[in-house]
């Protein structure tokens, strides 16, 4: 179904978040979750606008009948992979936050045109918002592993062009978004299936936009006596050449004793990962089993979360981690956001309900409003709206 025009878009003819954001209020970000309504099997997005002091208020016309799921931003479209359909929806990105329904691709029909398979997981932009990403399960010409696809985006219509595959791999085969260091031409990833099947992702962007395996160099931390390894599971980079990864004791084909640890790496010319951190001085986390883990935009804050609640630690470059807060909330996250104003956002699906935290290296407090109801959240994304 698409969404029928709400507002006129002031913005609708610029290019960049940038100028978006200066057609826009005095808020400070929109909020778009997935939502499935009670005694439904229909997602829809749920959208809030955010006040400076993080309080938040519904957009126009929420929510929007779309049967969505992952969902990235560029500042000026709202991109998500269709619910009931091989399927990548562009929704532009109204002034108040509404959204309008622009273009659509099937993206299945690169992978094996006869057999159209492919199953989208998360989705997300470069740091130019020029290139979308989406992560694929069973995704190349076989039918089979995982692969990331990449197209360019075009400004005026929200359309999708194809670009190419990377191929991820079957064991573990990279579920997770990649995340780009500052120069936009190496992204990173971790997975772990069980501590028995595990890898670092590494991949370069070309000129064009397409990602491709790096052959990613890197090293690991020596582990302590009686475990053999430390395995990455989730990784996240700051807005330099640094990137976070949580580190899990193991003795494959099965996980050690141990507390889940964070450990820094820094990203060198060709892309390669080097860290000096050490068993000592890579600090613990209270989440046992983490489903996300997101970098403020600053790269001085980690959010780490997961079954057992949300966490956020220092991030000192290629400095270790350090501990910061205790546990925020002991709810289960599943996924969070922050935006450019020090409030993070971040959803609970087995309680139903939407976080909002204010935090600076300095201070940490719930938002005005926090927790909101929200039934059945799946999935978040935040586009800030200031610099």
């Amino acid at each position: 179904m698409r969404i029928s025009i709400l507002a006129v878009c002031l913005c609708a003819a610029l290019n960049t978040a940038s100028a978006c954001a200066q057609a826009s209020s005095s808020d400070v970000a929109f909020v778009y979750i997935a939502s499935t309504p009670t005694n439904s099997k229909t997602n829809e997005i749920v959208a809030y606008t955010a006040a400076p002091n993080g309080s938040l208020s519904p957009v126009p016309g929420s929510p929007f009948h779309e049967n969505i799921a992952s969902m990235a931003v560029n500042g000026k479209y709202l991109v998500a992979s269709s619910q009931t359909a091989p399927q990548i929806n562009a929704y532009s990105i109204e002034n108040n936050g509404a959204l309008t329904y622009a273009a659509s691709i099937n993206y299945a029909q690169y992978n094996n045109p006869s057999r159209a398979c492919g199953v989208a997981g998360q989705i997300f932009f470069d740091r130019t918002g020029e290139t979308l990403y989406v992560q694929e399960f069973n995704a190349t010409s076989a039918c089979a592993n995982t692969a990331i696809a990449s197209f360019t985006v075009d400004k005026s219509t929200g359309g999708l062009n194809y670009l190419g595959l990377a191929n991820t791999g079957a064991f573990p085969g990279n579920a997770f978004a990649a995340y780009f260091v500052a120069d936009n031409l190496y992204a990173y990833a971790a997975d772990d299936s069980a501590c028995t099947y595990w890898a670092f992702y590494g991949f370069s962007r070309s000129g064009t936009g397409l990602l491709s395996d790096l052959g990613l160099h890197y090293n690991l931390p020596t582990p302590p006596s009686g475990v053999s390894s430390y395995l990455p599971s989730q990784a996240a980079a700051d807005p330099t050449n640094h990137v976070a990864f949580t580190m899990q004791p193991a003795n494959p084909p099965g996980c050690a004793s141990g507390p889940l640890q964070l450990a820094t790496y820094t990203a060198d010319a060709g892309g390669n990962l080097n860290t000096t951190n050490t068993r000592e001085d890579m600090p613990a986390t209270s989440i046992v089993t983490v489903y996300d883990m997101k970098m403020a935009p600053s790269g001085k804050l980690l959010a780490v979360a997961g079954q057992e609640g949300l966490q956020v630690f220092r991030f000192n470059g290629a400095s270790p981690i350090t501990k910061y807060t205790g546990l925020l909330t002991s709810d289960p996250i599943n996924r969070m956001f922050w935006d450019n104003n020090n409030h993070l956002y971040a959803i609970s699906q087995s309680s139903g309900k939407l976080f909002v935290f204010t935090i600076t290296p300095t201070s940490h407090e719930a938002a005005p409003g926090s927790p909101y109801t929200v039934s059945n959240p799946s999935n978040i994304v935040v586009q800030p709206l200031s610099r």
